[in-house]
């Protein structure tokens, strides 16, 4: 390889570097200066994956001309893979579990999708829950009534006859 080339693909991975490791770094002050869940967690998830992409990008440029049989590009398509397909899942999960328990300040949302379905399920899961209680009472009562079959009341079954 000619050393023009070369020393475009050095000057290559040096930006992609030097970017990838600017791009995380924004990503932690955000993650300290931002004042909410949601936003803490757009900043986590969207210029750390690409500063890690870049960083990836530039040490797959840095080794393709030095090919090393220890660490290949390979492994690096696998790790930005699996960034690329993990951080938005673990994203919208940690966000679910903060809508869910209520640190999500309402009033920083301009449209909430979620709370009319939640709202749904809630109404849905209490109607099921005072259906059982009602099945609950009335097999309860069932009981009762199979106990006192002789109708005064103390369950024992032999009409309380005086003696």
């Amino acid at each position: 390889m000619s050393d023009q080339i070369a020393t475009v693909l050095d000057w290559a991975a040096m930006l992609c570097l030097l970017s990838g490791a600017a791009l995380s770094l924004v990503a932690g002050v955000g993650l300290i200066r931002f004042p909410d869940l949601l936003s803490r967690l757009h900043t986590t998830a969207k210029p750390q994956v690409l500063g890690l992409l870049l960083v990836l990008v530039g040490i797959g440029i840095r080794l393709t001309p030095v090919e090393t049989n220890v660490f290949s590009v390979g492994t690096l398509l696998l790790v930005a893979l699996f960034q690329i397909v993990t951080i938005p899942v673990a994203g919208h999960i940690v966000a679910r579990v903060g809508y869910r328990t209520g640190r999500i300040e309402r009033d920083v949302m301009v449209l909430d999708e979620l709370s009319e379905r939640l709202d749904a399920k809630r109404a849905e899961s209490d109607r099921l829950d005072a259906e059982q209680a009602e099945a609950g009472r009335a097999r309860a009562g069932r009981e009762r009534a199979e106990r006192d079959e002789d109708g005064d009341g103390d369950g024992d079954g032999d009409g309380d006859r005086a003696e």
